[in-house]
C-alpha cells in the first residue's frame, strides 16, 4: 500500500506504537484523538497490511553481558541468486549474528553481530563466517561506543514531505 493510502491517524497510531509498543489501546486512542474500537480495529489493520510486522522488548545488550558488538562486512564470491539466498539462510542460522543486510558496492553483506566477549567472537568468526560456503572476505568493525539507535523509521521526515506534497 502506498504511503499516500494512510491517512494521518494511521500514521499517528505507527508513530506512537513504534515509541511504546506497550501502550493500552485506551492510551494509543487517547493518544491520537479517536475512541478505542475503531483505534483497535486500525491497528490490526495496519498488522494485516504488513505495516506492524511485530512487537519486542528494546534490551540493554552491553547490561545482559553481551560486551561485544562488531560489523562484518562480507565479500562473497558469488552473487548468484541463490548463492545469496544461501548465505542469507546461513546468517538467520548464526545466533551471533542479529541483523544482516545485502548492500551494493565493494560489500555484499553487511552483518551486526554481538558476544559477550571477544573470544566468543572470534571463534564464531573463524570457525563459522570465514568458513562458510562462498565466503570470499570478510572485514570487522569492533564498535567502540554507539551514540544513536533510533528503531523504526523518522515519522516527521515523512509529515513533512507529505505536508510540501499537499
Amino acid at each position: 500500500m502506498p504511503l499516500t493510502r494512510l491517512d494521518p491517524i494511521d500514521r499517528l497510531i505507527l508513530a506512537e506504537l513504534q515509541a511504546d509498543g506497550r501502550m493500552t489501546n485506551v492510551e494509543l486512542a487517547k493518544r491520537v484523538g479517536i475512541s478505542a474500537p475503531p483505534c483497535l480495529r486500525r491497528v490490526r489493520a495496519l498488522e494485516e497490511q504488513g505495516f506492524i510486522n511485530g512487537y519486542h522488548a528494546q534490551v540493554d545488550a552491553r547490561a545482559l553481558g553481551f560486551e561485544v558488538q562488531v560489523f562484518a562486512m562480507v565479500g562473497l564470491q558469488s552473487q548468484a541468486e541463490s548463492d545469496l539466498r544461501a548465505f542469507e539462510g546461513r546468517c538467520r542460522e548464526w545466533p551471533l549474528v542479529r541483523e544482516c543486510h545485502m548492500l551494493n558496492g565493494e560489500v555484499d553483506f553487511m552483518l551486526k553481530c554481538v558476544a559477550p566477549d571477544l573470544s566468543t567472537f572470534q571463534s564464531f568468526l573463524t570457525e563459522d563466517l570465514l568458513c562458510a560456503e562462498n565466503v570470499g572476505s570478510v572485514k570487522t568493525s569492533l564498535v567502540i561506543r554507539g551514540s544513536k539507535d533510533d528503531p523504526g523509521v523518522p515519522f516527521e521526515v515523512l509529515e513533512e514531505r507529505l505536508t510540501k506534497q499537499s
